[in-house]
């Protein structure tokens, strides 16, 4: 009777969701990416929260409840002490240890040591900054199209940083502190990764090769850029490629360090005042999930869940959430 119960209680939660969807978003494709940004960002809470629970098991300390989904609870069941649980709200996930405050009890949290505390409470970050790897890896594995098109300077700022090291209209970029360069937009990545250093910028003007050392601003005027110049690719297409194991890990290791860079300079840039931060709330970022799904398929959702779990990780970080 308990059971048929839960089932029926689940039934018409399950049907209430889906009619305030229906209601709220009122078409297929915003259910879709509500559908898809769920699925995310459980992920990511998932496997954030399960490093919590396999350190915790580790260094054995009890595990009072692992659920999905944030209560109230629709079912659960105790299996070794511990339960395990399905909650009404969709997104992500918790593990609750004993002794996250005080306790006296041998098998709580507090009463391990400084260095177990930490691994376990630090663990989820970890995850959350090493699954982009894996995510970022798969994605280039996956056949996608890239645009191709040597990045070409249409205009350079007077007294901008381009401008006094001598970058003239028509340059072509051809790489950034020795990484080749053959779209717009690894070009911007780089320049942005490098703020307040000095970067050296191999160019092709006309049919000559030159090395240019500038530093991108912190603070450029307004529609200039960190290095006063604007930028169009040369003859661009589009073209399909993939990578082997081995090319897309590198990549991948590569992806997310460039990935947590960009994000932290844009931290710096917050607390120095020199951008405001862009940030989506839960419909806007539902909203782009869906669309990159649709638009980019599985590479691209790849992507921007591993520029997600970067993001995620590193807020839980500042918050010492960890």
């Amino acid at each position: 009777m308990d059971n048929m119960l839960v089932k029926n209680n689940l039934t018409k939660i399950i049907f209430l969701f889906l009619i305030v969807l229906l209601i709220i978003y009122r078409d297929i494709e915003a259910i879709n990416s509500m559908l898809i940004f769920f699925l995310v960002i459980t992920l990511l809470v998932v496997a954030h929260e399960a490093a919590h629970y396999i350190t915790a098991k580790i260094f054995k300390v009890k595990i009072i409840e692992a659920g999905i989904g944030f209560p109230p609870r629709v079912i659960g069941f105790n299996w070794k002490k511990t339960i395990y649980s399905i909650n009404l709200l969709p997104i992500g996930g918790f593990v609750k240890l004993l002794g996250e405050e005080a306790s006296e009890e041998p098998d709580s949290l507090s009463k391990k040591s400084y260095l177990q505390r930490f691994i376990i409470l630090f663990s989820g970050s970890f995850i959350n900054l090493l699954l982009p790897i894996i995510l970022f890896s798969a994605s280039f594995m996956i056949p996608h199209e890239v645009e191709i098109g040597s990045p070409q300077i249409t205009f350079v700022h007077p007294d901008s940083p381009a401008y006094n090291s001598g970058i003239k209209q028509g340059d072509i970029i051809m790489s950034i502190n020795g990484r080749e360069i053959n779209n717009v937009q690894k070009a911007v990545k780089l320049i942005k990764m490098n703020l307040g250093k000095e970067i050296e910028i191999k160019l092709k003007r006309n049919q000559e090769t030159l090395t240019i050392q500038e530093t991108p601003r912190w603070a450029p005027p307004s529609g200039q850029g960190p290095t006063g110049i604007k930028i169009a690719a040369q003859y661009p297409f589009t073209e399909t490629v993939s990578m082997n194991f081995f090319e897309a890990t590198k990549e991948g290791v590569v992806s997310s360090l460039d990935t947590f860079i960009l994000f932290r300079n844009e931290i710096i840039s917050w607390f120095k005042g020199t951008s405001q931060p862009e940030l989506a709330g839960p419909v806007g970022i539902a909203d782009i999930t869906g669309q990159v799904a649709r638009e980019g398929g599985l590479s691209s959702l790849l992507t921007l869940t591993a520029i997600l779990s970067i993001n995620l990780g590193i807020l839980n970080l500042l918050h010492c959430q960890c």
